[in-house]
């Protein structure tokens, strides 16, 4: 049944890249469908931008087709876990922003800038971003199936029960200074999304839109809650009875989307400005947040990968505690009883001696 879910899934999730595909490769070939204002970019930029985002498409379709393979489960880990997790941090607050600003700008009137219509028609923000909403729910989703399917005994697991490895002490010496940058990093993002200035240079005050403001929300929402899932891993005393799921989930997105959205987006424009002079590069507080991003959604994957797989190595195939229990007593009963009939039933089947 579950095999079945993620062949489907994966499937759906492989045809909701296609648009998206289709549009991106029309535009690097120089076929402008749906563009208003060309000369926003320069066609070296736009190309170059274009390819790159077909790029990453690609390989999530790539990925989503392995995971409806039976290759994908022989895979190793590290393959399909990467990628997903950088689609998780670019996708999840992507399309929240999108949805939350969406919302708040019909409830209070305020201008959306994607029915502005002054550089791409309304039609290919309903193509780009209805793909990406289909593909986020169906992809991710795949993604958790074969994730249950593949190390379901650990997620399964409440956090009191997790093994005790050697280096939980040295899990706590790096993830949990990483889990009060994250709250920090969440924080300052959230208090843009608000409307503080807080560092803010006055260009991005004169930019600022409803879905800038969501997005900022998103963010710093994902960094917060991120946060919250590594001190709960670190310290499972606090919710001892809380599936490992759950924490995981929550410290996998804030990771993630911190790296994607956040410090990728700053390492980008770094070295845009600082090589081609393209843009200012970032300085002051969002220059300082977005290199602390980067570093500390890295910090986290990487310990979090080398504990995952000590915990998954640690726990086996089942817990210690339900591979010891005795059988009952009624079971026992039943397998003596069968055993005996099946003795006496190849006694009588025997071919006798006759001479």
């Amino acid at each position: 049944m579950k095999s079945s879910r993620l062949t489907h899934l994966g499937r759906i999730a492989v045809a909701a890249c296609v648009p998206y595909l289709a549009l991106k490769l029309l535009w690097v070939l120089g076929l402008d469908v749906g563009v208003l204002d060309t000369s926003r970019f320069s066609r070296t930029t736009w190309v170059a931008g274009n390819a790159v985002t077909f790029l990453l498409d690609a390989v999530a379709a790539v990925v989503a087709h392995t995971l409806t393979r039976p290759a994908g489960r022989r895979a190793p880990a590290w393959l399909l876990a990467l990628p997903l997790w950088a689609a998780s941090g670019l996708l999840l607050p992507l399309l929240t922003g999108l949805i939350g600003g969406s919302l708040t700008g019909l409830v209070t009137g305020a201008r959306n800038p994607l029915a502005a219509g002054d550089f791409l028609q309304p039609w290919v923000f309903g193509v780009v971003y209805g793909g990406f909403l289909v593909e986020t729910v169906t992809l991710l989703g795949a993604f958790a199936v074969y994730a249950h399917q593949r190390w379901g005994t650990l997620l399964r697991r409440p956090l009191h029960a997790l093994p005790r490895t050697g280096t939980r002490a040295v899990q706590r010496l790096f993830l949990l200074p990483a889990a009060a940058v994250l709250a920090a990093l969440g924080t300052v993002r959230i208090l843009w999304g608000a409307g503080a200035d807080l560092g803010a240079p006055a260009a991005g005050e004169q930019a600022r839109t409803v879905l800038s403001a969501a997005s900022d929300w998103a963010q710093g929402g994902y960094a917060v809650a991120g946060a919250t899932g590594l001190v709960l891993l670190v310290l499972p005393g606090l919710l001892p009875r809380l599936r490992v799921r759950v924490p995981l989930a929550l410290a996998w997105a804030g990771s993630a989307t911190v790296v994607a959205c956040g410090g990728c987006t700053w390492l980008v424009q770094a070295v845009a400005g600082g090589l081609f002079g393209a843009g200012a590069v970032p300085g002051g507080l969002p220059g300082l947040v977005g290199a602390l991003e980067l570093c500390t959604g890295l910090v986290v994957l990487c310990a979090g990968a080398f504990t995952l797989c000590e915990l998954t190595a640690a726990a086996g195939p089942a817990p210690a505690a339900e591979r010891d229990l005795p059988a009952p007593p009624a079971l026992v009963a039943q397998e003596d009883s069968v055993s005996s009939a099946s003795l006496r039933a190849v006694r009588e089947c025997a071919p006798t001696d006759d001479r």
